[in-house]
């Protein structure tokens, strides 16, 4: 029998990047605790390699029960909403939660953490791909989710600096593949693509990475990190031109060929957040969006691939994966 490397906490573990990183940790061969909220959907739980325990990010009390006994933490759980009724409600979660968490962790004395942050703290460049280099600035960040990652961010690593926190931070782009269970507004995007939904388009571009490639990163982080130090997973920086016509050609479409200015779509993201308001469900359209879109969110892993041995698949290999688990989930229809 081969004896574990040691006993790894992932929290939200019934969600889509949390799911991944449990069992990235399994294949490296660690023994892995799963914590997740008492309401989650337990889609992603049906075959987990492991233990699953009843927590939430809101409540240290349930933390530092799931953390005993474990050598090491992957706090992956996030309010992951680009839009809320209420934003500063996405804002106090991954906040307080963030916060929660570490301070859980400390009381137990964990080894080595694992943080998963977002490209959305960093600052995008006009041309070139961002690096780890240019942290974004809390009053620069569109949106409630982007802002209250850099919080969450500059958090962390404030507690790495005063109180010896053991944490790597690591740097997901925009993540596609298998167990989009909610889904994602990634995901969301790719299913109406899928659906022939989207015949339109906006000049815009983002960084895509097969989730499983962005979990085995954190494990990478976990081993070979520094404490304080960020690490973008990334994969391929692709026009949302070429993602959509991706997705056509995966499921036998005609790719959609108008793009759209930016500014005419300002009036119907403001009447679908007005539609939002009343019904509770995120609209497909947001303002924030809109104006996210105007720079190309291109990011580079070369950090991550010279000093953790990181590397990623071709993109459209998550859009495959995506498409094949969304259909088996009768998502496609």
């Amino acid at each position: 029998m081969v004896e574990s490397k040691g006993l790894v906490l992932v929290t939200g573990v019934s969600g889509f990047v949390g799911s991944a990183v449990a069992r990235a940790f399994v294949d490296a061969g660690y023994a892995v605790r799963g914590m997740a909220r008492g309401g989650s959907d337990r889609t992603n739980l049906a075959d987990f390699p492991g233990e699953v325990v009843t927590g939430d990010m809101m409540d240290k009390a349930s933390v530092v029960a799931a953390l005993r006994g474990t050598d090491y933490l992957a706090h992956v759980a996030a309010d992951y909403r680009l839009w809320a009724r209420d934003p500063e409600e996405i804002v106090r979660h991954n906040r307080f939660g963030t916060k929660t968490v570490m301070d859980a962790a400390l009381t137990a004395g964990t080894r080595r953490i694992v943080y998963t942050s977002s490209v959305a703290t960093i600052k995008p460049m006009k041309v070139a791909p961002a690096d780890e280099e240019r942290p974004l600035p809390e009053d620069q960040a569109i949106g409630a989710y982007k802002r209250s990652k850099v919080v969450a961010e500059r958090l962390v690593e404030r507690m790495v600096g005063e109180q010896g926190l053991p944490a790597i931070i690591v740097n997901p782009s925009t993540p596609i593949g298998p167990r989009d269970v909610k889904p994602t507004p990634t995901g969301r995007m790719l299913i109406e693509a899928a659906k022939g939904k989207l015949p339109a388009f906006v000049d815009t571009g983002l960084n895509f990475v097969h989730v499983d490639d962005v979990a085995r990163g954190h494990v990478l982080a976990l081993e070979r990190g520094l404490a304080g130090r960020r690490y973008i997973l990334g994969g391929d920086d692709v026009t949302l031109g070429a993602f959509l016509a991706e997705v056509a050609r995966q499921v036998g479409r005609k790719p959609p060929r108008v793009k759209l200015p930016i500014l005419p779509l300002i009036p119907l993201a403001f009447g679908a957040e007005r539609v939002a308001r009343i019904t509770g469900r995120e609209p497909m359209l947001t303002r924030d969006a809109l104006k996210m879109a105007r720079r190309h969110m291109f990011f580079s892993s070369a950090r991550a691939k010279a000093e953790l041995g990181y590397a990623s698949r071709p993109w459209s290999e998550g859009v495959t994966d995506a498409l094949a688990w969304f259909r088996s989930a009768g998502m496609l229809g």
